[in-house]
């Protein structure tokens, strides 16, 4: 199982519809300072369940929503899709690829999506882990933390 994509709207710097395609092994974003690098590591910790806004690096967790500037208005939400390659069947859906997706809207809505169904959060949280890619398990290694 590996990250194969990421996609992004209107999280944070990410205003415009973003495509991250990615390869198996090891992944290394490199960028200049403000370039997003943080806000793709955010992206990937939210869609994945995190309810830590200070994980996030914000105070309040409407703050992952594009507030705009002044050539760019703000978005009216955020949302974020992560495709897994699941050949392995790592993740327990018998699903060779599997999507998942949350979505903040402005009036503090949320939604989330396994595979384009709805669901909660829990879910979402739940499927992680029993493929141990969730809850404890030290995926994301953030700077500091080495």
């Amino acid at each position: 199982m590996y990250l194969k994509s990421m996609k992004l709207l209107g999280f944070k710097s990410f205003a415009d519809r973003t495509r991250l395609e990615l390869e198996p092994g090891v992944t290394v974003i490199v960028g200049p300072n403000g370039s997003g690098k943080s806000n793709t590591v955010d992206a990937l910790a939210w869609v994945m369940g995190t309810q830590a806004t200070k994980q996030l690096r914000t105070s309040k967790m409407e703050d992952v929503i594009f507030s705009g500037t002044t050539n760019r208005p703000a978005q009216h939400r955020a949302e974020v899709t992560v495709s897994f390659e699941n050949s392995d069947g790592r993740l327990p859906l018998d699903l060779s690829e599997v999507t998942i997706t949350r979505r903040l809207l402005r009036d503090g809505t949320s939604e989330y999506e396994i595979n384009g169904t709805s669901c909660r959060l829990m879910d979402i949280q739940e499927l992680l882990a029993d493929g141990n890619v969730g809850r404890n398990q030290h995926i994301i290694v953030n700077q500091g933390q080495v």
